[in-house]
Parts: C-alpha cells; structure tokens; sequence
C-alpha cells in the first residue's frame, strides 16, 4: 500500500524483455537506504512492483505482462524519469490516499494550464471508469496522490501546487502523452457492489443489502 507522496525522481537504467515480462533498472539516490531489502515493494510511476536485486545506487524488477498491458514500463528507456515511492509502513503519516499501486490503466492527458500558483491538467475519462470519479475526490496519476478539482461530461481536471509540480515527472508531461491512472480504491470497491444491483433497478433497500 503507498500513499501516493512520491520520495524521488528515479531514472531508468536498463529496460530488457524477460520471456513474456521485461527486466527494468532503475537509479536511485535517497529512497535506497538500510530499511530496503529484496522482496520489498517500491512504486514506479504509480506501479507496485518488487525488488529483486538491489545495490546502493540501483534496484532491479521484473514486470510481468499484465503490467506491461496496462502501463508505459515496457516502453522506458534509459534515462527516463520515473516517480519513485516505497510502500508505506503502519507508522506512516497518510498525507495523501490509499494507493494500491494497482494501476488501472492509461488515459490522455488534453490540456496543461499554467495557473497563478498552481498548474491545472485535464485528461480524459472514459465512460465505463465515469463513476470513480467525483469533484474533491482522490485519484493517483503516475503514482502521485491527486485532488479532483472539476468532473466534466468526458473529462477531469486536477491542480497541482509548485512543490508538487517541481518534485515529481508530472512536469514533464506534455498533451497528448498516456498517463498512469489509479482509480480511487473506495469508489472501486463500492461500484463494485452496487453493479449487479443496478439492472434491476436501484433501490434503498438494495443499498442496505449492500451494506450502505
């Protein structure tokens, strides 16, 4: 589980097919220190994936194709930045949400808004993901924990402060670019149990069979 508050900015090393899967090597300077161990998870771009060799500048994951098929890490190449975040401990400050680092897919990235303070991004929003998405709920795009600041017909809209602008590779997006997208966990989970209840109409007696 991840909070979505990324620790550094990594860069891709190496990036080599492994059967079905890929090898990826990622540098990184601070994240790397004496709590991390082999078999750890670290979140890359949003993606939970597990170390399986390490040294004090490097760590190596293999990414298995389902990975592949809902993400970019098959496509990096050495010297792309990537979001960096280990997993969170029971002590940890939840300054952001609940990240599973299950990336659901990817989405477009439409507009890049230079703000007075702040930077606003819209992307889109496909119909059959519409209803995990509310105005001042939590979404994580490439690993980096968001605010819902607009839900429109097709689309959503985020605003990014400068801090956070600055220390993640949200910056180095441009329009048009595929972006990792973590829906809300909650609101998964809740769609999840009102769909086959839907069909046959919505009703509060259904909701309280839900549980609601």
């Amino acid at each position: 589980m991840f909070t979505g508050l990324i620790e550094e900015i990594g860069i891709v090393r190496g990036n080599a097919p492994r059967g079905d899967g890929a090898t990826l090597i990622v540098e990184a300077n601070q994240i790397l220190d004496e709590t991390v161990r082999i078999g750890d998870s670290i979140a890359i771009n949003g993606a939970c994936q597990t170390v399986v060799s390490m040294n004090r500048s490097s760590f190596t994951v293999e990414v298995v194709r389902e990975t592949l098929n809902r993400t970019r890490l098959g496509d990096y190449k050495a010297g792309d930045p990537v979001n960096l975040e280990r997993a969170m401990r029971p002590t940890d400050r939840l300054g952001g949400h609940l990240v599973q680092g299950h990336v659901d897919g990817m989405i477009t990235l439409q507009k890049i808004q230079a703000l007075a303070g702040s930077t606003r991004l819209r992307l889109e929003l496909p119909e059959s993901d519409a209803a995990f998405v509310v105005e001042k709920g939590s979404v994580a795009l490439n690993g980096v924990s968001l605010t819902v600041a607009a839900r429109l017909p097709d689309a959503f809209e985020v605003e990014i402060i400068p801090h956070t602008w600055k220390e993640t590779t949200l910056c180095q997006l441009k329009t048009g670019e595929k972006v990792h997208v973590e829906w809300d966990l909650i609101a998964k989970y809740v769609r999840n149990m009102i769909d086959p209840h839907i069909g046959g109409g919505l009703t509060m007696d259904k909701l309280r069979q839900a549980g609601f």
